[in-house]
């Protein structure tokens, strides 16, 4: 019986969780503390627990209340699953949607035009976030204004190179790909600023 209320309760939040981390907790502590669960004290304790383990903090705090409330590791399983599980439902979902319609107006010039200036939409709203990130405090000399540029430049290489050659298509995927970019950014920034 505790398994299934684990499950609708965590179910609930994922569904109705909007903001993530932080603005979820409330729902988790209504619930936690309306089964009787556990004490706000221990709440609390797992709140902390949660803020400082890596990862997402609304699915670190589900994790540590099934292992808590069931004593076992699937009650932390069977909590965290269900706290995606709506998300996970919602983006396959939608997935499926755009798959039937880019199947369908694959030849439609107006749906094309409209996915290419989207891409270029999400291309600005990372740079503005990016761009927020740049303070005195954050680039703090020459070198970190030219990195970023760098990477940022080797970020969005693939939508400005159009080529069918095999040989150069290969170096801007190369180039570009995120695992090498993050390995370069950690390593320019140890030889730097060590």
């Amino acid at each position: 019986m505790i398994y299934w209320q684990l499950f609708i309760s965590f179910f609930k939040i994922g569904l109705f969780g909007f903001g993530g981390g932080l603005a979820i907790f409330s729902l988790i502590q209504h619930e936690v503390l309306t089964y009787g669960w556990m004490s706000e004290k221990e709440f609390v304790d797992i709140v902390a627990i949660s803020q400082v383990t890596p990862g997402p903090i609304g699915i670190n705090c589900a994790t540590y209340v099934g292992y808590t409330v069931t004593g076992t590791v699937w009650g932390s399983i069977l909590t965290t699953g269900a706290m995606v599980l709506p998300g996970l439902l919602i983006m396959l979902s939608v997935c499926k949607v755009y798959m039937v319609l880019s199947r369908r107006f694959a030849q439609n010039a107006y749906f094309q035009n409209t996915l290419r200036y989207l891409r270029f939409a999400v291309l600005g709203l990372i740079a503005a976030a990016a761009l927020l990130l740049i303070t005195p405090s954050t680039f703090i000399d020459m070198y970190s204004i030219v990195f970023f540029g760098s990477v940022f430049v080797l970020t969005i290489l693939p939508q400005l190179v159009k080529t069918k050659n095999k040989t150069v298509k290969k170096i801007v995927d190369t180039l570009s790909h995120p695992i090498l970019l993050i390995v370069l950014a950690g390593a320019f920034g140890y030889v730097v600023y060590n």
